[in-house]
């Protein structure tokens, strides 16, 4: 899917976050990365062959 040069992470490199969006609906929470991935505002993943990655968001400590 990706005609990038160099081509993106594909969507079961631990990087895959890192291809470029190739459509953006912030209005709905969610992009499509050109290597398939939807990625949602809360960080959670869908990939290409359905499998779901849970939110992973990196919580920051106020002190």
């Amino acid at each position: 899917m990706c005609t990038h040069t160099p081509k993106c992470p594909s969507a079961t490199s631990s990087d895959r976050e890192a291809a470029h969006a190739v459509a953006s609906h912030p209005e709905q929470g969610w992009s499509l990365l050109c290597n398939g991935v939807l990625v949602f505002d809360d960080t959670g993943e869908l990939l290409p062959d359905g499998q779901v990655v849970a939110p992973h968001r990196h919580l920051t400590v106020v002190a």
